[in-house]
């Protein structure tokens, strides 16, 4: 339970969705995280699609190019080693046991990679989830298209979804995320705490929308606001 000093309970929470990167694990996109494995850098082209300029399916495209320029073929496996390192974010198995043990359905929607979400789902047991990702050829190789199962700044539709699919109501709903983005997790009735934010845009936008802001690296931080 919360202590006595610390903050109230944004409701009484029935539901919590994650976003992954940046949240539930210490790593700041896991599309980062495969450049950084590959050595390109797609900062100029985050920037446009933050601003709005590409669509995620172009983002995704032009990330999967720069990492075919320095290596092509890319297998399944090659992905899935460059995300050996990536650590869960301190503090969320932690968190995600004392949700589950209050008996709170739990549920990871991210617009980061499949693959890798899939892990840190079944890590955490997690009750759904659902992520973007990749097209693979006949022999498993990385095809030149991503997999766009919802929009980076649609999250709430897919919660919405999750809420109807689960008999669940939008009252009870915290979502947590860390970027600008992730405001779009804030369904009607519902509620939302920025986590982490790492761009002064993301902070900005927190502090603009209201939001409790944790501006630590330890989800058990948010526990109080959830009340476990």
């Amino acid at each position: 339970m919360p202590p006595a000093n610390g903050p109230s309970p944004l409701t009484k929470t029935a539901w919590v969705v994650f976003d992954c990167d940046g949240v539930l694990v210490d790593a700041v996109s896991s599309w980062r995280t495969l450049h950084d494995h590959f050595g390109t850098d797609n900062s100029e082209n985050l920037q446009r699609f933050i601003r709005g300029e590409i669509t995620d399916v172009e983002f995704m495209r032009l990330d999967i190019a720069k990492w075919k320029s320095i290596e092509n073929p890319i297998h399944r496996d090659d992905l899935f080693r460059a995300y050996a390192g990536v650590q869960l974010m301190e503090g969320a198995r932690e968190l995600v046991l004392r949700l589950q043990e209050a008996g709170i359905f739990v549920a990871i929607v991210s617009a980061g990679v499949d693959l890798f979400v899939a892990s840190i789902a079944a890590m955490l047991k997690v009750d759904d989830w659902i992520a973007n990702g990749f097209e693979f050829n006949e022999d498993d190789t990385l095809s030149d298209e991503g997999v766009c199962r919802l929009h980076a700044t649609g999250k709430g539709e897919i919660i919405t979804k999750l809420l109807n699919m689960n008999n669940l109501q939008p009252e009870g709903c915290v979502s947590v995320g860390d970027s600008e983005m992730d405001l779009s997790m804030k369904i009607d009735g519902g509620h939302f705490i920025g986590f982490n934010p790492t761009r002064a845009s993301s902070m900005e936008a927190f502090e603009k929308a209201g939001v409790p802001i944790v501006t630590g690296k330890n989800l058990l931080d948010i526990a109080p606001y959830l009340g476990v």
